[in-house]
């Protein structure tokens, strides 16, 4: 059995997590994925240029590269002006730490490892000071009405909303993991490259969040025997 399968959720969240993937934005991201993983030799050029003293080497790296890190960051924030912020943020870490790039693997891989730590220290610096508990989040409370209604089956953006809300009561780490692989995708191998952590690790950490989740789902897409 594969990873992915192992760590494959219970049907009822399975549901809502391929019905939110129905919406634009995963296909995006899963493209802008496959585009990271090409080398580019516009990258190399620019990225020599740039450690050289060519600023203007470095802003075409930007501005080849800055649509694909706004996608990736979408995961970590919805609010334009917030993501705008974190897209700079992860062009000022790259910037400082261009030296590290190794030539051999893709520039675009090596920004979305930035981008996701980047939005993973947004979402702890958010989470400070604030219950993660507290359900008297109002789009949370629109999400789950939506979900108690008459129709089983959410619309994709119905269901993106709802798992959003959702991923948001959990705490940074466990919301990570499970947007990385549930969500965006990646295989085990990925998720702990983006992440920095071991593969064991992001399995248990991905078993125990998915676990924390299923306690959040609204009855009726909770697992039986977990109500």
């Amino acid at each position: 059995m594969s990873a992915a399968l192992a760590l494959a959720p219970p049907s009822a969240l399975r549901a809502l997590i391929e019905a939110a993937g129905r919406v634009a934005l995963p296909s995006a991201v899963r493209a802008v994925g496959r585009e990271a993983a090409l080398v580019d030799e516009q990258d190399r050029t620019d990225v020599r240029a740039a450690l050289d003293g060519d600023g203007g080497a470095f802003g075409r790296l930007v501005a080849r590269h800055q649509q694909a890190v706004a996608r990736h960051l979408s995961r970590f924030v919805r609010d334009a002006a917030t993501r705008e912020q974190l897209v700079q943020d992860t062009f000022v870490e790259a910037w400082q730490s261009l030296h590290g790039w190794s030539e051999r693997s893709p520039l675009g891989a090596w920004l979305r490892t930035i981008a996701v730590r980047v939005g993973y220290r947004h979402w702890r610096e958010e989470a400070r000071g604030r219950d993660l508990r507290d359900a008297d989040d109002p789009r949370l409370a629109e999400a789950l009405a939506q979900a108690a209604g008459p129709s089983p089956d959410p619309a994709p953006h119905e269901a993106a909303e709802l798992l959003a809300a959702l991923l948001a009561r959990l705490a940074p780490r466990d919301r990570l993991v499970l947007t990385l692989i549930y969500w965006d995708g990646c295989s085990t191998e990925e998720a702990a490259r983006l992440t920095g952590w071991s593969r064991a690790m992001v399995k248990v950490q991905a078993f125990r969040a998915r676990r924390r989740l299923e306690k959040l789902l609204p009855d009726g897409l909770r697992p039986e025997g977990r109500r």
